[in-house]
């Protein structure tokens, strides 16, 4: 199979988006005053079957917004340390941080001659609420997310494998997942792109995405 015809596979897989896995450690639970301390993005690319895989992760510590609420609790849960040295220096700003995320997967969805990318998280609002916000706070006026689509692995998984949490989702569609690195942007964001990955490729090869190529008419590409 040729490259174009794999570009058309993947544009027209998702009626022209392009998913994008994302995951975003906060402060807490509301996305107008929390802080986004971590975020961690996977693209996706598809092989000459059809399959969907995991390409790239871009993953990026966030220095809090001015005037930011952080949790204790949320520190405590995600073990993330704001003082340590090395995070300090490293950190970016959330200007900074989207940029780096969005710079790449502008180039993803050109390539793929995609229109949008659309958010892939697991509790997919959550995330998608946060990175709403924060595009809002930046002023940033070319968000290349689908400001309100996205497929959230935690229903998509309840419906395939009967598990909604992460990790037992993963270990129910033979995914190894690791406690002791849970809740890293960059971990998360990993597991939960091959999760989905798992997901669209279980379907794939049920039947579903071959009626699909059938009614759109990819199968004669």
């Amino acid at each position: 199979m040729s490259e174009a015809i794999t570009r058309e596979m993947m544009a027209q897989r998702f009626r022209s988006f392009l998913p994008v896995v994302v995951d975003l450690e906060t402060g807490g639970f509301n996305a107008e005053r929390d802080a986004i301390l971590e975020i961690a993005a996977v693209t996706l690319t598809m092989d000459a079957e059809g399959n969907l895989m995991p390409d790239a992760t871009y993953a990026y510590h966030v220095q809090p917004f001015s005037g930011a609420n952080v949790e204790q609790s949320a520190l405590d849960f995600t073990g993330i340390k704001l003082d340590d040295p090395l995070r300090q220096r490293v950190a970016l700003s959330e200007a900074e941080a989207l940029g780096e995320i969005f710079r790449p997967v502008r180039k993803a969805i050109k390539s793929y001659g995609c229109t949008r990318a659309v958010l892939v998280g697991h509790n997919a609002a959550f995330d998608h609420g946060f990175l709403n916000a924060a595009v809002t706070r930046c002023g940033i006026k070319r968000n290349p997310f689908h400001p309100f689509s996205s497929f959230d692995t935690a229903s998509l998984a309840g419906l395939v494998y009967g598990q909604t949490v992460l990790a037992r989702a993963c270990r129910a569609a033979g995914i190894p997942f690791d406690n002791q690195e849970a809740h890293s942007a960059r971990y998360d964001t990993e597991r939960t792109a091959e999760l989905f990955c798992a997901i669209v490729n279980r379907y794939k090869d049920l039947g579903g995405w071959a009626l699909a190529q059938r009614e759109q008419g990819l199968d004669e590409l």
